[in-house]
């Protein structure tokens, strides 16, 4: 799926659901789920490629490596691509573009925050004005060549949500293909969010523990939430899992009394296309033996 399906699925006002990954395995268990739309979470990513919180430490180029990676392990699937603050000014935010659609991403979400930026669902956020936000949406829009622009607003926590709501209604006529108010706090600040810009995309932001009441895509979209990030399911439910692996072989040095911890060995290889690998090796193989 590429930016114009992904607008023509929008248009026809149904919900889609992306869940986060962080690399192509992740990628490859989302799309092997049913997802065709996922996303790319800095917040996941920085922690499993760095072991670092979100705060600002992966550049631009390490996360567009990230999204070449994950765009050709599964190519018929839409990748999304957090892009943080655009890293840096409008010019930094175009060739942020330029190389997120390089690496063949279908959106990006580009937010008001003060770099280094935090998670949005973490306390000490500040934005930066109005004017500097919205001149980077600007640049993106007249300068991307499809993909799907999402305008984040982080104003919610920093300042407060009719800030926030001013911030989406100018961010939707600068051209931006949908609105992302981050971590509001109650139905009743969805349903405001909603009510402020009625004529476009609006994104919900689904975070298990998080800020932002959990609902289900049904409830969202009776708020007038279509497009629904899920960033943190897989990267918690991971963590999760390892903790109990991990945990269970350094207390018994075996999972052989526990092997429902663990997927199937033989479960391992069609996720990485294993015999398809096995027939290309056959079919170049050489003989290397002399006589």
């Amino acid at each position: 799926m590429d930016a114009d399906e992904l607008r023509a699925r929008l248009a026809a006002g149904t919900p889609v659901v992306m869940p986060g990954v962080w690399d192509a395995l992740s990628a490859r268990l989302a799309a092997a789920a049913g997802f065709d739309v996922v996303f790319i979470s800095g917040y996941a990513t920085a922690g499993t490629q760095l072991g670092l919180p979100d705060f600002g430490y992966l550049t631009q180029t390490e996360i567009s490596e990230v999204a070449r990676r994950v765009c050709r392990a599964i190519p018929e699937t839409a990748v999304v691509v957090d892009g943080d603050t655009g890293y840096g000014n409008a010019l930094n935010t175009i060739r942020t573009i330029n190389l997120y659609e390089d690496a063949g991403a279908a959106g990006i979400f580009l937010e008001d925050q003060v770099w280094p930026k935090r998670c949005g669902h973490l306390a000490g956020k500040r934005v930066v004005a109005r004017e500097e936000w919205l001149s980077k949406l600007q640049a993106a829009v007249e300068h991307r060549r499809s993909i799907f622009v999402v305008a984040r607003t982080d104003a919610r926590a920093a300042v407060d949500i009719d800030e926030a709501c001013e911030r989406a209604r100018l961010a939707a006529k600068v051209g931006a293909d949908a609105i992302f108010v981050e971590a509001p706090e109650s139905a009743d600040e969805l349903k405001a969010i909603a009510d402020a810009v009625p004529d476009v995309v609006r994104v919900a932001n689904m975070i298990e523990g998080g800020r932002t009441p959990l609902l289900t895509p049904d409830e969202l979209h009776d708020l007038g939430f279509d497009l629904i990030v899920s960033p943190l399911t897989g990267l918690l439910a991971v963590t999760k899992a390892l903790q109990a692996a991990y945990g269970t072989l350094r207390a018994e040095g075996t999972l052989r009394d526990h092997l429902d911890l663990v997927a199937p060995f033989d479960d391992f290889g069609p996720i990485v296309e294993l015999d398809r690998h096995y027939e290309l090796d056959t079919r170049y193989a050489t003989d290397t033996t002399d006589g």
